[in-house]
């Protein structure tokens, strides 16, 4: 029932969210005597802030519509070009010679983790000067009718085999976060089968490979409450109208609220500086708009995914232990010998503990050692681990190089570490 009072919330909310929004243009409203006077602007800011913390956050665009290759602007169409129920593969193509030599094809695995695949624009954006770049966009799963069937981990691992095998020889694939436990799944099965699709090389980035390592609050809830306990209290069914009506979900404002309370003064604080911003006409409003309409939009997951999740990952340690199983199989990171690993992490990460996703250099014992790399951001968060000037400066270059280095079309050469930071 709780999911239906959310909605219902919302929907009695939405005459109240109208008019909050009516009166703000009103007062804003450049022919209004009172637009440019402190009750004026206090007034719009009051009524923006409330509209903007009640309203639904639909699903944002990426928008990328140009870069620079070679120096020159290059313009980027976005196209689907794989299509499964839960997921969309997105290329975005970039408007280059035919004659050009060609760049790392690279696969982004975005985590399905509550909020969509936008949330990692800027990793796209600092990686296609320098590669051919696909994203997989997880659909949410409120919007698939339940007929589509369900949607568990060892479907994802399959969906990202399909993926490679879709996008063929020579892709690198990097998973951010939650996705690098079935990245490394997926390149364990396919290395075990003799796949010769199987990635060139991945980057697994702030992944919770061993989440024993430097427990974080997440990884402690995960740990103190029974599996039980999950399945009672966060998996709901979709409600009516909403075509996945009556599917069981993990639902996204659940999530978003468990990420917000970790950092809720942060949050609180955000607001009201942006309220005096707005009274005060300086600052800058428009970033945390930008920043608000990504972190606030947020997707339901399946429970089959979820609960799954919940068990091997962070409760059972199963892939570590070498416990993991995949459609009855058991999953071998040792097999993996011709897949080159890149790990990256953030020092000051909250979400996934320093040392987690180092974990997965321990466990794939059979790469040789200059097919590996490990890569330490110095100052940086979660989120600083795949966005920001950091990013944009320090990790994506060394994604690249590696991608470079290690693509099956040249022969491999020793690995180059670039200096700055922490490498090992």
């Amino acid at each position: 029932m709780f999911y239906q009072l959310y909605e219902l919330n919302h929907a009695a909310m939405a005459p109240i969210r109208a008019a909050a929004d009516m009166m703000r243009q009103a007062y804003a409203n450049p022919l209004n005597p009172l637009a440019d006077t402190v009750f004026g602007r206090t007034m719009t800011a009051g009524l923006e802030v409330f509209e903007r913390t009640t309203r639904r956050y639909g699903k944002p665009e990426f928008g990328l519509k140009e870069t620079v290759v070679d120096g020159k602007p290059t313009l980027v169409r976005e196209a689907i070009i794989w299509k499964k129920p839960f997921c969309n593969l997105i290329h975005f193509e970039r408007d280059l010679p035919a004659a050009r030599n060609r760049d790392p094809r690279i696969l982004v695995v975005a985590p399905m983790s509550g909020h969509y695949a936008t949330l990692l624009r800027g990793t796209v954006e600092a990686l296609l000067p320098g590669a051919d770049v696909c994203i997989t966009d997880w659909i949410d799963a409120r919007m698939v009718p339940v007929t589509d069937g369900t949607f568990d981990l060892d479907d994802y691992i399959d969906y990202i085999i399909e993926m490679l095998h879709h996008l063929g020889p020579d892709t690198h694939v990097v998973a951010v976060c939650q996705p690098s436990v079935p990245v490394l799944a997926a390149a364990a099965v396919m290395e075990e089968a003799g796949d010769p699709l199987s990635p060139a090389s991945m980057t697994l980035m702030g992944g919770p490979i061993d989440t024993r390592i430097n427990p974080t609050a997440v990884n402690q809830l995960a740990k103190d409450k029974p599996l039980e306990w999950f399945a009672e209290n966060v998996v709901m069914n979709v409600p009516w109208p909403q075509p996945g009506f009556l599917r069981p979900v993990y639902p996204g404002f659940l999530q978003l609220s468990g990420f917000m309370s970790m950092n809720l003064d942060r949050h609180v604080n955000a607001q009201k500086e942006f309220f005096m911003h707005l009274v005060k006409n300086d600052g800058e409003p428009e970033k945390h708009r930008e920043f608000y309409d990504e972190y606030l939009a947020v997707m339901d997951l399946t429970a089959e995914f979820y609960l799954q999740t919940v068990d091997q990952v962070f409760k059972k340690h199963s892939l570590p232990k070498g416990e993991l199983m995949h459609r009855e199989r058991r999953v071998d990171p040792s097999a993996i010998r011709n897949v080159a690993l890149l790990t990256v992490e953030g020092e000051n990460d909250d979400i996934s503990g320093v040392g987690q996703t180092q974990a997965a250099q321990t466990i794939c014992t059979n790469i040789p050692d200059n097919m590996r790399m490990h890569y330490l951001q110095p100052d940086v968060g979660h989120y600083g681990v795949f966005n920001g000037s950091r990013f944009r400066r320090e990790i994506a270059p060394r994604i690249l190089a590696f991608a470079g280095e290690h693509a099956r079309s040249r022969k491999p050469v020793v690995k180059r570490v670039i200096k700055g930071g922490k490498s090992a």
